[in-house]
């Protein structure tokens, strides 16, 4: 008997253990590339294509710098400044910027290679399900392994196995 219970504590045990919260580091890679390409663009005096590109390679600048990807024991949420401030309101769905990863139906992480925009749908926003993208101003790498252990692994992405 009592074998039996030890087999079902640490059955319990293992259920109720917490895991780590994880933050991914900031990646500067996108961004650089937005304002060379502006850069670039500005030398060939194409200004049409440089001052979007300068534009919204500041702003994912801006944003490297302070918003974090927070994959706690349950959830991601979404967190801004080194003290992890709530984000405040989802702009887009309204709600707040924090998902169970048991809600997560598909995510996907685009180019794996060179990670450019991660995608993610969950039923916790609506039960149809709610679309996510977020650029991958975290390192990719990161990224990638703690969304495969908590969220499961993506349908269709991920690095390729030789």
């Amino acid at each position: 008997m009592s074998i039996l219970n030890n087999v079902m504590l640490s059955q319990l045990a293992g259920r109720t253990r917490k895991r780590e919260t994880v933050i991914p580091d900031p990646d500067y890679r996108i961004p650089v590339v937005l304002l060379g390409l502006a850069g670039g663009f500005a030398y060939t005096d194409n200004l049409l294509l440089s001052a979007p590109c300068g534009l919204l390679g500041l702003l994912l600048l801006f944003q490297t710098t302070r918003v974090r990807f927070v994959f706690d024991d349950e959830a991601l949420e979404v967190k801004v400044g080194d003290q992890l401030e709530e984000s405040g309101e989802n702009v887009f769905v309204g709600g707040k910027n924090r998902w169970k990863y048991s809600t997560f139906i598909n995510w996907e992480l685009w180019w794996p290679n060179f990670p450019i925009l991660v995608y993610f749908k969950e039923a916790q926003t609506k039960p149809e399900g709610q679309v996510h993208f977020f650029p991958v101003i975290f390192n990719g790498k990161q990224l990638y392994d703690v969304m495969v252990e908590r969220a499961g692994p993506s349908k269709t992405s991920g690095p390729k196995e030789d």
